[in-house]
């Protein structure tokens, strides 16, 4: 069991993001990152799920070498994805830092920076791809390999949560969501310097991206998810496979919708 102390849970609330360590076993790690490789490997031989190819100095898409590919809903292609998702020791985190044990997945994906040739990401805040009621929705990060600015690692605004929803400068300009990158600049961000196997959870709020890959070690990363059972989405959104299912504690909006359809 893995309760974050008082002053972890400030943390959070102050920065919108928390740092933690030993959430996995080694054993539990190593399935994990293998597993990962086999995936990426057989999808390699198709067509990516998606990708993300960086941009000129314009912000304008270009013909750059630059990639970070993707995979969805990991618990799909193997078993040991589905079984993270119930980690003890992830939950716990996620029950002290979300206020409640009625946890849900939105959904899973992976990400795989190449050596070398890893864009960097626009700093955006999660919020525009699925917006909720509450704001209730989190993210939990696992770094499969060591990650710092050398390698494409994960950069956040700290306390950027607290500003609620900003501009979609890329809904205007792209199919992807980011922010006015004048007004959060990745040089003023700050960088999270993490080890193989530790673990982010921060909010959909928080402004956060990445920097360039140009080492010549790998950024691999598993990102799941959640969301409070009692909060719902705005808008039509499109729910991916595995949406809604409870990682912990009880659905009782979804109790109350089904008693009340046999009345």
């Amino acid at each position: 069991m893995v309760r974050l102390t008082a002053e972890q849970k400030q943390f959070y609330k102050d920065n919108g993001y928390i740092l933690l360590k030993n959430l996995l076993s080694e054993k539990e790690l190593s399935q994990v990152i293998d597993e990962y490789d086999k995936l990426f490997k057989r999808k390699n031989l198709e067509t990516m799920e998606n990708s993300w190819v960086g941009k000129n100095k314009d912000n304008r898409k270009s013909n750059s070498p630059y990639t970070v590919k993707g995979v969805h809903n990991l618990q799909h292609h193997h078993a040991v994805f589905g079984k993270l998702l119930y980690n003890d020791n992830i939950l716990d985190a996620l029950e002290d830092v979300m206020g409640t044990e009625n946890i849900l997945l939105h959904h899973t994906k992976a990400h795989f920076k190449p050596p070398e040739k890893g864009a960097a990401y626009p700093m955006h805040q999660d919020y525009h791809y699925f917006p909720y009621e509450k704001d209730s929705m989190v993210a939990v990060f696992l770094h499969l390999d060591a990650a710092n600015p050398e390698n494409g690692g994960l950069f956040v605004y700290p306390g950027s949560h607290k500003l609620g929803p900003q501009e979609d400068v890329g809904q205007r300009e792209s199919n992807f969501h980011y922010v006015d990158q004048k007004k959060f600049p990745l040089e003023k961000a700050t960088p999270v310097i993490a080890e193989r196997g530790d673990i982010v959870i921060f909010s959909y709020l928080l402004v956060h991206g990445s920097s360039l890959n140009n080492s010549d070690r790998p950024r691999r990363m598993f990102l799941a998810q959640f969301a409070s059972a009692d909060d719902k989405p705005k808008g039509n959104q499109r729910q991916q496979p595995g949406y809604g299912l409870m990682v912990r504690g009880a659905n009782l909006e979804k109790d109350a919708a089904i008693s009340k359809r046999f009345e």
